[in-house]
């Protein structure tokens, strides 16, 4: 397994990661997620990641499961909650989602009972909350660092310009400003790895934990010809996700990826990992396979990346048409 720095910090994740959004409890139980974390931990993955959201906190709660059962040492992986949605979903009431400080701080002490951890090793802020100051965000992320209960801290789904002012007041008041970003980014969502992010890589610096490099299973192929039972598009209230990826324009050009994947010699899904993992600016790129033979295929990325060629790479732009152009001359 190859492991990369996160940004400018000491960390090193390793460059794939297993994730929980939508699978765990809804399309894993305890003993498929032990199964699952199990060989994503023995092929050295050392990064978990979770939010209170996800199953409405019950995913949280089976991977505390899996954690506590298998024992492993706490110094050799990783895990990350998020807050911003809450988990009581239409029950929430005020001050129980957002980024306020009585928010970030009673979500994190939610995550770590769920998780049955100690300590968070990174802790993110779920989407950006415009009605919080940027100077109180900061200044509980600082906070709970200092109390040791979470290691580092960072953002999820923020643009570029959102990510520098936390920075700008972090250094205005000699805080720690956040240290990582969770955007999506697949061949067909492009846009803020290759273009927003580009002077806060250049400027400060940025680990990224890529969620949905394979566009909720669209870049498996599996959805070419309909929305298979027991899918994750199958789903009840992922009806977004179809609208988002089941498009007639979009299902050609995996038509045809999939046809490069196969002259290649490998599947389409670890072929569009591997291209995603190519990006030096990612840290890591979270996998959420439901099953062992998914996950396996998902793991070959790591030599599929190494035909990822000059010229493999113009073939793969020719089809997706879709690079990100800056609009200043």
């Amino acid at each position: 397994m190859e492991y990369r720095k996160m940004g400018r910090t000491g960390l090193q994740l390793s460059v794939l990661s297993y994730g929980s959004w939508v699978t765990f409890h809804k399309q894993v139980d305890d003993s498929q997620a032990d199964t699952l974390m199990s060989l994503a931990y023995d092929r050295g993955i050392n990064f978990f990641d979770n939010a209170e959201v996800y199953a409405l906190g019950e995913s949280e709660k089976l991977m505390g499961r899996v954690l506590k059962r298998k024992a492993w040492d706490r110094t050799s992986y990783v895990v990350s909650s998020k807050a911003y949605f809450g988990w009581r979903g239409s029950n929430n009431k005020p001050n129980q989602t957002g980024l306020s400080r009585k928010h970030l701080v009673e979500a994190c002490h939610e995550a770590l009972q769920r998780l049955q951890l100690d300590y968070l090793d990174l802790f993110f802020c779920h989407r950006p909350d415009p009605s919080v100051p940027i100077e109180e965000v900061v200044w509980t992320m600082n906070h709970l660092i200092q109390q040791g209960k979470i290691l580092y801290w960072g953002t999820s789904q923020w643009s570029g310009a959102e990510i520098m002012e936390a920075h700008r007041a972090a250094q205005e008041y000699k805080l720690i400003g956040p240290a990582m970003e969770q955007p999506q980014y697949n061949m067909f969502e492009r846009y803020r790895m290759e273009m927003d992010y580009l002077p806060v890589f250049r400027n400060v610096g940025l680990g990224t934990t890529i969620w949905s490099p394979l566009a909720a299973g669209f870049l498996t192929g599996k959805y070419n010809e309909g929305i298979p039972a027991g899918s994750r598009l199958a789903i009840e209230g992922f009806d977004w996700l179809k609208e988002r990826w089941l498009q007639e324009e979009k299902i050609k050009k995996v038509q045809q990826l999939g046809a490069l994947a196969d002259q290649l010699g490998v599947s389409l899904a670890s072929l569009s990992i591997a291209w995603t993992i190519h990006n030096p600016h990612v840290t890591t790129a979270i996998l959420g396979a439901t099953k062992q033979q998914q996950l396996e295929e998902n793991l070959k990325a790591l030599e599929v990346i190494k035909l990822i060629t000059e010229e493999v790479q113009g073939k793969i732009e020719n089809i997706l048409q879709n690079k990100p152009v800056s609009d200043l001359a």
